[in-house]
Protein backbone atom coordinates (compact mmCIF):
# COMPACT_ATOMS: atom_id res chain seq x y z
CA UNK A 1 0.00 0.00 0.00
CA UNK A 2 1.34 3.44 -0.92
CA UNK A 3 2.01 5.77 2.05
CA UNK A 4 -0.58 8.42 2.70
CA UNK A 5 0.95 11.71 1.53
CA UNK A 6 -1.05 13.52 4.18
CA UNK A 7 0.59 11.62 7.04
CA UNK A 8 3.77 13.68 7.03
CA UNK A 9 1.75 16.87 7.10
CA UNK A 10 -0.27 15.66 10.08
CA UNK A 11 2.91 14.75 11.96
CA UNK A 12 4.52 18.06 11.09
CA UNK A 13 1.49 20.02 12.28
CA UNK A 14 1.43 18.03 15.51
CA UNK A 15 5.11 18.78 16.10
CA UNK A 16 4.56 22.42 15.26
CA UNK A 17 1.66 22.63 17.70
CA UNK A 18 3.81 20.94 20.35
CA UNK A 19 6.52 23.51 19.72
CA UNK A 20 3.91 26.23 20.20
CA UNK A 21 3.52 25.09 23.80
CA UNK A 22 7.14 25.85 24.56
CA UNK A 23 7.23 29.07 22.54
CA UNK A 24 4.30 30.26 24.65
CA UNK A 25 6.32 29.46 27.77
CA UNK A 26 9.06 31.76 26.48
CA UNK A 27 6.76 34.59 25.38
CA UNK A 28 4.96 35.17 28.69
CA UNK A 29 8.02 35.92 30.89
CA UNK A 30 9.62 37.78 27.99
CA UNK A 31 6.65 40.14 27.72
CA UNK A 32 6.60 40.69 31.47
CA UNK A 33 10.26 41.68 31.74
CA UNK A 34 10.75 43.53 28.45
CA UNK A 35 10.22 47.05 29.86
CA UNK A 36 12.64 46.73 32.78
CA UNK A 37 15.63 47.93 30.72
CA UNK A 38 13.83 50.67 28.76
CA UNK A 39 12.41 52.71 31.64
CA UNK A 40 14.53 55.83 30.95
CA UNK A 41 13.41 55.86 27.30
CA UNK A 42 9.77 55.36 28.27
CA UNK A 43 10.01 58.16 30.82
CA UNK A 44 11.63 60.48 28.28
CA UNK A 45 9.03 59.85 25.58
CA UNK A 46 6.03 60.27 27.87
CA UNK A 47 7.41 63.04 30.06
CA UNK A 48 7.44 61.04 33.31
CA UNK A 49 10.24 60.11 35.68
CA UNK A 50 12.04 56.79 35.45
CA UNK A 51 10.47 55.87 38.77
CA UNK A 52 7.00 56.58 37.38
CA UNK A 53 7.85 54.59 34.24
CA UNK A 54 8.45 51.55 36.45
CA UNK A 55 4.65 51.41 36.82
CA UNK A 56 4.70 49.62 33.44
CA UNK A 57 6.07 46.61 35.33
CA UNK A 58 3.46 46.86 38.09
CA UNK A 59 0.66 47.33 35.55
CA UNK A 60 1.60 43.99 34.04
CA UNK A 61 2.19 41.90 37.13
CA UNK A 62 -0.75 42.97 39.31
CA UNK A 63 -3.51 41.66 36.99
CA UNK A 64 -1.25 38.77 36.02
CA UNK A 65 -0.84 37.52 39.60
CA UNK A 66 -4.41 38.26 40.75
CA UNK A 67 -6.14 36.63 37.79
CA UNK A 68 -3.98 33.52 38.04
CA UNK A 69 -5.72 32.72 41.32
CA UNK A 70 -8.64 31.46 39.25
CA UNK A 71 -7.68 31.70 35.55
CA UNK A 72 -6.64 28.05 35.36
CA UNK A 73 -10.05 26.88 36.55
CA UNK A 74 -11.89 29.21 34.17
CA UNK A 75 -9.72 28.13 31.27
CA UNK A 76 -10.34 24.46 32.07
CA UNK A 77 -14.09 25.15 31.98
CA UNK A 78 -13.93 27.00 28.68
CA UNK A 79 -11.49 24.56 27.10
CA UNK A 80 -7.72 24.80 27.51
CA UNK A 81 -6.86 25.10 23.84
CA UNK A 82 -9.57 27.68 23.12
CA UNK A 83 -8.61 29.73 26.18
CA UNK A 84 -4.89 29.81 25.37
CA UNK A 85 -5.45 30.83 21.75
CA UNK A 86 -7.92 33.48 22.90
CA UNK A 87 -5.33 34.76 25.37
CA UNK A 88 -2.77 35.05 22.57
CA UNK A 89 -5.23 37.24 20.66
CA UNK A 90 -5.69 39.40 23.75
CA UNK A 91 -1.90 39.64 23.97
CA UNK A 92 -1.81 40.91 20.38
CA UNK A 93 -4.30 43.63 21.31
CA UNK A 94 -2.39 44.62 24.45
CA UNK A 95 0.95 44.71 22.65
CA UNK A 96 -0.55 46.79 19.84
CA UNK A 97 -1.88 49.27 22.41
CA UNK A 98 1.60 49.57 23.90
CA UNK A 99 3.30 49.93 20.52
CA UNK A 100 0.91 52.64 19.38
CA UNK A 101 0.53 54.49 22.69
CA UNK A 102 0.87 58.27 22.44
CA UNK A 103 -0.08 59.01 26.07
CA UNK A 104 1.18 57.25 29.17
CA UNK A 105 -2.20 55.90 30.45
CA UNK A 106 -2.68 54.02 27.17
CA UNK A 107 0.73 52.37 27.62
CA UNK A 108 -0.24 51.31 31.15
CA UNK A 109 -3.57 49.98 29.89
CA UNK A 110 -1.79 47.96 27.22
CA UNK A 111 0.56 46.49 29.81
CA UNK A 112 -2.43 45.54 31.92
CA UNK A 113 -4.03 43.77 28.97
CA UNK A 114 -0.78 41.88 28.38
CA UNK A 115 -0.78 40.79 32.03
CA UNK A 116 -4.38 39.57 31.77
CA UNK A 117 -3.48 37.50 28.70
CA UNK A 118 -0.47 35.84 30.32
CA UNK A 119 -2.51 35.03 33.43
CA UNK A 120 -4.32 32.52 31.24
CA UNK A 121 -1.47 31.30 29.04
CA UNK A 122 1.03 30.33 31.75
CA UNK A 123 -1.08 27.88 33.82
CA UNK A 124 -3.04 26.52 30.87
CA UNK A 125 0.10 25.78 28.87
CA UNK A 126 1.38 23.82 31.88
CA UNK A 127 -1.93 21.97 32.15
CA UNK A 128 -1.87 21.19 28.43
CA UNK A 129 1.63 19.77 28.75
CA UNK A 130 0.44 17.58 31.64
CA UNK A 131 -2.59 16.38 29.67
CA UNK A 132 -0.60 15.50 26.54
CA UNK A 133 2.59 14.06 28.09
CA UNK A 134 2.96 10.55 29.54
CA UNK A 135 3.28 10.84 33.30
CA UNK A 136 6.65 9.08 33.35
CA UNK A 137 8.09 11.88 31.18
CA UNK A 138 6.21 14.81 32.71
CA UNK A 139 8.93 16.18 35.00
CA UNK A 140 11.61 16.29 32.31
CA UNK A 141 9.12 18.01 29.98
CA UNK A 142 8.28 20.56 32.68
CA UNK A 143 12.02 21.09 33.09
CA UNK A 144 12.31 21.97 29.40
CA UNK A 145 9.35 24.33 29.72
CA UNK A 146 10.95 25.95 32.79
CA UNK A 147 14.21 26.48 30.92
CA UNK A 148 12.36 28.38 28.19
CA UNK A 149 10.53 30.45 30.80
CA UNK A 150 13.88 31.34 32.34
CA UNK A 151 15.22 32.19 28.89
CA UNK A 152 12.27 34.50 28.27
CA UNK A 153 12.70 36.24 31.60
CA UNK A 154 16.44 36.63 31.10
CA UNK A 155 16.33 37.80 27.49
CA UNK A 156 13.41 40.22 27.91
CA UNK A 157 15.49 43.05 29.41
CA UNK A 158 18.28 42.45 26.88
CA UNK A 159 16.01 42.57 23.83
CA UNK A 160 14.04 45.48 25.28
CA UNK A 161 17.22 47.45 25.81
CA UNK A 162 18.45 46.74 22.30
CA UNK A 163 15.09 47.75 20.82
CA UNK A 164 15.12 50.98 22.81
CA UNK A 165 18.34 51.99 21.04
CA UNK A 166 16.13 52.55 17.96
CA UNK A 167 12.63 52.79 19.43
CA UNK A 168 11.12 50.91 22.36
CA UNK A 169 7.98 50.35 20.26
CA UNK A 170 9.81 47.66 18.30
CA UNK A 171 9.81 45.39 21.35
CA UNK A 172 6.01 45.49 21.61
CA UNK A 173 5.60 45.02 17.87
CA UNK A 174 7.74 41.91 18.19
CA UNK A 175 5.60 40.53 21.03
CA UNK A 176 2.41 41.20 19.01
CA UNK A 177 3.81 39.42 15.95
CA UNK A 178 4.98 36.45 18.03
CA UNK A 179 1.60 36.11 19.78
CA UNK A 180 -0.19 36.28 16.44
CA UNK A 181 2.10 33.58 15.04
CA UNK A 182 1.28 31.34 18.02
CA UNK A 183 -2.43 31.67 17.22
CA UNK A 184 -1.73 30.41 13.70
CA UNK A 185 0.51 27.57 14.93
CA UNK A 186 -2.11 26.42 17.42
CA UNK A 187 -1.81 23.91 20.25
CA UNK A 188 -2.23 20.16 20.65
CA UNK A 189 -5.75 18.97 21.39
CA UNK A 190 -6.30 18.04 25.02
CA UNK A 191 -7.61 14.45 25.32
CA UNK A 192 -11.27 14.29 26.20
CA UNK A 193 -10.56 12.07 29.18
CA UNK A 194 -8.85 15.01 30.90
CA UNK A 195 -12.01 17.11 30.69
CA UNK A 196 -14.67 14.67 31.90
CA UNK A 197 -15.78 16.80 34.85
CA UNK A 198 -16.25 20.57 35.05
CA UNK A 199 -13.50 22.32 36.95
CA UNK A 200 -14.51 24.09 40.14
CA UNK A 201 -12.77 26.91 41.97
CA UNK A 202 -13.17 25.11 45.29
CA UNK A 203 -11.13 22.18 44.03
CA UNK A 204 -8.24 24.50 43.09
CA UNK A 205 -8.14 25.87 46.65
CA UNK A 206 -8.15 22.55 48.50
CA UNK A 207 -5.73 22.19 51.46
CA UNK A 208 -2.96 20.27 49.69
CA UNK A 209 -2.86 22.84 46.88
CA UNK A 210 -2.59 25.63 49.43
CA UNK A 211 0.35 23.86 51.08
CA UNK A 212 2.10 23.76 47.71
CA UNK A 213 1.15 27.41 47.19
CA UNK A 214 2.75 28.30 50.52
CA UNK A 215 5.98 26.66 49.38
CA UNK A 216 5.78 28.53 46.06
CA UNK A 217 5.22 31.82 47.91
CA UNK A 218 8.26 31.31 50.15
CA UNK A 219 10.36 29.42 47.62
CA UNK A 220 10.22 32.08 44.93
CA UNK A 221 10.03 35.06 47.28
CA UNK A 222 13.21 33.90 49.00
CA UNK A 223 15.06 32.84 45.84
CA UNK A 224 14.15 34.57 42.57
CA UNK A 225 12.46 37.40 44.45
CA UNK A 226 15.76 38.46 46.05
CA UNK A 227 17.19 40.02 42.89
CA UNK A 228 16.82 43.48 44.40
CA UNK A 229 18.59 42.38 47.61
CA UNK A 230 21.55 40.95 45.71
CA UNK A 231 21.77 44.26 43.82
CA UNK A 232 21.85 46.12 47.16
CA UNK A 233 24.62 43.82 48.38
CA UNK A 234 26.64 44.27 45.18
CA UNK A 235 26.47 48.05 45.45
CA UNK A 236 26.84 48.48 49.22
CA UNK A 237 29.40 45.76 49.79
CA UNK A 238 31.50 45.98 46.63
CA UNK A 239 30.69 49.31 44.96
CA UNK A 240 29.67 47.71 41.67
CA UNK A 241 28.37 49.88 38.83
CA UNK A 242 24.86 49.43 37.45
CA UNK A 243 26.09 47.53 34.39
CA UNK A 244 28.25 45.23 36.51
CA UNK A 245 25.33 44.62 38.86
CA UNK A 246 23.13 43.76 35.91
CA UNK A 247 25.64 41.22 34.67
CA UNK A 248 25.91 39.69 38.13
CA UNK A 249 22.14 39.37 38.46
CA UNK A 250 21.79 37.47 35.17
CA UNK A 251 23.69 34.56 36.73
CA UNK A 252 20.49 33.38 38.44
CA UNK A 253 18.44 33.25 35.24
CA UNK A 254 21.19 31.93 32.97
CA UNK A 255 22.05 29.05 35.30
CA UNK A 256 18.36 28.35 35.82
CA UNK A 257 17.84 28.22 32.07
CA UNK A 258 20.79 25.83 31.57
CA UNK A 259 19.94 23.48 34.45
CA UNK A 260 16.12 23.31 34.36
CA UNK A 261 16.11 20.22 32.15
CA UNK A 262 18.52 18.49 34.51
CA UNK A 263 16.23 19.41 37.41
CA UNK A 264 13.36 17.85 35.50
CA UNK A 265 15.25 14.56 35.11
CA UNK A 266 16.05 14.48 38.83
CA UNK A 267 12.49 15.30 39.85
CA UNK A 268 11.31 12.54 37.53
CA UNK A 269 13.29 10.09 39.65
CA UNK A 270 12.57 11.40 43.16
CA UNK A 271 9.07 12.88 42.76
CA UNK A 272 7.65 16.38 42.87
CA UNK A 273 7.43 16.69 46.65
CA UNK A 274 11.03 15.65 47.25
CA UNK A 275 12.20 17.79 44.35
CA UNK A 276 10.58 20.92 45.79
CA UNK A 277 11.96 20.15 49.25
CA UNK A 278 15.45 19.55 47.85
CA UNK A 279 15.46 22.82 45.94
CA UNK A 280 14.16 24.96 48.80
CA UNK A 281 16.32 23.51 51.54
CA UNK A 282 19.46 23.37 49.40
CA UNK A 283 18.84 26.96 48.33
CA UNK A 284 18.82 28.15 51.93
CA UNK A 285 22.60 27.82 52.31
CA UNK A 286 23.78 29.96 49.35
CA UNK A 287 21.19 32.64 50.18
CA UNK A 288 22.40 32.83 53.78
CA UNK A 289 26.05 33.06 52.65
CA UNK A 290 25.47 35.91 50.20
CA UNK A 291 25.00 38.28 53.14
CA UNK A 292 28.46 37.51 54.54
CA UNK A 293 30.49 36.55 51.44
CA UNK A 294 33.74 38.57 51.40
CA UNK A 295 34.26 38.52 47.59
CA UNK A 296 31.98 39.61 44.78
CA UNK A 297 32.92 36.47 42.83
CA UNK A 298 31.58 34.41 45.71
CA UNK A 299 28.32 36.36 45.62
CA UNK A 300 28.01 35.61 41.90
CA UNK A 301 28.60 31.88 42.39
CA UNK A 302 26.18 31.69 45.31
CA UNK A 303 23.51 33.57 43.38
CA UNK A 304 23.98 31.22 40.42
CA UNK A 305 23.54 28.21 42.75
CA UNK A 306 20.32 29.84 43.93
CA UNK A 307 19.09 29.86 40.33
CA UNK A 308 19.87 26.14 40.08
CA UNK A 309 17.97 25.36 43.29
CA UNK A 310 15.00 27.47 42.23
CA UNK A 311 14.39 25.19 39.25
CA UNK A 312 13.90 22.22 41.57
CA UNK A 313 11.30 24.20 43.50
CA UNK A 314 9.49 25.23 40.34
CA UNK A 315 9.58 21.88 38.52
CA UNK A 316 8.87 19.94 41.72
CA UNK A 317 5.77 21.94 42.65
CA UNK A 318 4.44 21.93 39.08
CA UNK A 319 4.87 18.16 38.92
CA UNK A 320 3.17 17.75 42.27
CA UNK A 321 0.02 19.68 41.41
CA UNK A 322 -0.24 18.67 37.75
CA UNK A 323 -0.26 14.97 38.61
CA UNK A 324 -3.22 15.39 40.96
CA UNK A 325 -6.50 14.10 39.60
CA UNK A 326 -8.72 17.02 40.59
CA UNK A 327 -8.57 20.24 38.53
CA UNK A 328 -4.83 20.28 37.76
CA UNK A 329 -5.18 23.45 35.64
CA UNK A 330 -6.77 25.34 38.52
CA UNK A 331 -4.27 23.95 41.03
CA UNK A 332 -1.20 24.95 39.03
CA UNK A 333 -2.77 28.36 38.42
CA UNK A 334 -3.09 28.98 42.17
CA UNK A 335 0.46 27.78 42.85
CA UNK A 336 1.88 29.99 40.09
CA UNK A 337 -0.08 32.98 41.39
CA UNK A 338 1.41 32.59 44.86
CA UNK A 339 4.85 32.20 43.31
CA UNK A 340 4.64 35.66 41.77
CA UNK A 341 2.89 37.19 44.78
CA UNK A 342 5.82 35.96 46.89
CA UNK A 343 8.31 37.59 44.55
CA UNK A 344 6.33 40.85 44.70
CA UNK A 345 6.18 40.77 48.50
CA UNK A 346 9.90 40.15 48.97
CA UNK A 347 11.06 43.80 48.65
CA UNK A 348 8.51 44.95 51.23
CA UNK A 349 9.43 42.16 53.64
CA UNK A 350 13.21 42.07 53.42
CA UNK A 351 14.40 45.60 52.56
CA UNK A 352 13.91 46.96 56.13
CA UNK A 353 15.70 43.92 57.57
CA UNK A 354 18.60 44.36 55.15
CA UNK A 355 19.03 48.00 56.14
CA UNK A 356 19.30 46.91 59.76
CA UNK A 357 21.87 44.25 58.90
CA UNK A 358 22.87 42.92 55.46
CA UNK A 359 23.72 39.54 56.95
CA UNK A 360 20.33 39.30 58.65
CA UNK A 361 18.62 40.47 55.46
CA UNK A 362 19.77 37.28 53.73
CA UNK A 363 19.62 35.01 56.78
CA UNK A 364 15.88 35.57 57.29
CA UNK A 365 14.81 34.35 53.82
CA UNK A 366 17.28 31.46 54.17
CA UNK A 367 15.60 30.38 57.39
CA UNK A 368 12.20 30.62 55.72
CA UNK A 369 13.45 28.38 52.90
CA UNK A 370 14.75 25.83 55.40
CA UNK A 371 11.64 25.72 57.59
CA UNK A 372 8.50 26.39 55.54
CA UNK A 373 8.67 23.63 52.86
CA UNK A 374 9.16 20.74 55.33
CA UNK A 375 6.31 22.02 57.50
CA UNK A 376 4.03 22.43 54.49
CA UNK A 377 4.84 19.25 52.56
CA UNK A 378 6.17 16.56 54.88
CA UNK A 379 3.81 14.18 56.64
CA UNK A 380 0.85 15.27 54.50
CA UNK A 381 -0.92 12.99 52.05
CA UNK A 382 -1.29 14.44 48.56
CA UNK A 383 -4.56 13.49 46.89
Amino acid sequence: MAPDPRAGGVIDRARLARGGLYAGGFLGPFGGSVTSSMLPELGGDFGVSTSAASATITAYFVPFAVLMLFSGTLGARWGQRRSVLGAYLVSVVGSALCAGATVYPVLLAGRGVQGVANAFTTPLLLATIAATTPRERLSRTLGWFASLQAAGQTSGPLVGGLAAEATWRLAFIGVAVAAGALVVIGLPDVPERSRTEPARLRSAWRPEVMRAAAVAFVGWGCLGGLTFLVAFRAEDGFGMSSSARGLLLTAFGVVGMLTARFAGHVVERIGGRRGALLGAMAGALPIALIGVAPWVSAVGVLWAIGGFCAQFVQVGLNTLVLTSEENPAGAVSVVQAFRFIGASAAPIAFTPVYHLSPALGFLLPALMLAVTPPVALLGKRWR
